[in-house]
């Protein structure tokens, strides 16, 4: 199972912490099982805003623009290739010694 991600962390937090907050605002309990019924219901909440949060994981290439006179659909027909070539890639650039 992957470990949750730092994102995943603090968009549950803050959703139990608001929905928690704003449920006992709106509905005015004080007793024991009604707060404890927020507080549930709140982490489960949470639990699943947590889940759904999308990883990140290796973006996709870009694909490539036509220029404003090409026509639409030679983006269309353009495959973008897997690796860049020697040429296209930026040269390191590495710090002086002082």
């Amino acid at each position: 199972m992957p470990r949750p991600t730092v994102a995943q962390f603090a968009y549950g937090s803050c959703t139990v912490v608001f929905s928690a907050l704003v449920m006992l605002l709106l509905s005015r309990t004080s007793s024991g099982p009604g707060i404890a019924v927020v507080a549930v219901s709140a982490l489960a909440l949470g639990v699943l805003v947590a889940m759904t949060v999308p990883h990140a994981g290796p973006r996709p290439a870009a694909v490539a623009r036509p220029a404003s006179g090409e026509p639409a659909r030679a983006a269309a027909t353009a495959t973008p290739t897997a690796s860049a070539t020697a040429a296209d890639r930026e040269p390191v650039r590495e710090r002086a010694a002082s």
